[in-house]
Formats: structure tokens, sequence, C-alpha cells
């Protein structure tokens, strides 16, 4: 198989299935890494305009997200109208172990031979 990021992708992705975690969409595994890869406050608004999609959309993966544990809602002390969705050591846990998942992946697939190459 042709080693390229779509493959590694993929191999991940199967690995994650095999391992009987809970099954994310690809909505809410987007906006799990849109809070932990960027800085906030993150808010229901905020990330439905950089998803594209409603905050009911939104508001629907945060309960499943949230179910979960790996996200939470906060509200702001400041102006408790506001509502704040944060991070949670069980999704950084479950992020690391995806990331681990794709390391393993990347590691285990064959270099083509410009790669080999080069290395």
């Amino acid at each position: 198989m042709k080693n390229d990021t779509l493959s590694t992708w993929m191999d991940a992705l199967v690995a994650y299935v095999r391992s009987g975690q809970a099954d994310l969409t690809n909505r809410q595994m987007a906006l799990l890494l849109l809070v932990y890869r960027t800085s906030g406050p993150h808010t229901v608004r905020g990330l439905a305009a950089i998803l594209g999609v409603s905050k009911p959309v939104v508001t629907r993966a945060l309960n499943t997200l949230g179910r979960l544990g790996y996200l939470r809602r906060e509200r702001d002390e400041r102006d408790r109208r506001n509502i704040f969705v944060t991070r949670t050591s069980r999704g950084a846990e479950f992020l690391e172990g995806f990331k681990g998942l794709i390391a393993t992946k990347e590691r285990r697939r064959p270099q083509s031979v410009g790669q080999a190459a080069l290395a």
C-alpha cells in the first residue's frame, strides 16, 4: 500500500474502531480538536462559526462529548450569561491515545523509496 497521509489516517481509524472506545463523528472529533488545539475561551457561538454549522449542531455534539467526559461547559464568572467550553483531563487522555495510534501507524508504514533515500 502506498505510504501517504490518508493511508496512515485510515490505519489509525481502523485501530481506533477496534479499540472499542466510543465512536466519535467527524463533527465531534473536529470540535474536540478545536477546543484542545486552539486557544480559548471557546463558546458555542464561536465554535459554530469556525465549523460553519449552527449552534444547535454544536450543542448536540457537545452533549455527547460532555457525556463522555471529554469536554465540559462552564459558566463565565464575570458574565453569568456566557458559557465556555473547556477541556477535561479525560479528553486530553483520549486525544493523547488517538495521537499515539497515529504515531504508531506512521512508524509501522514502510517508507517509500524517495523517503528512504532522504533518511
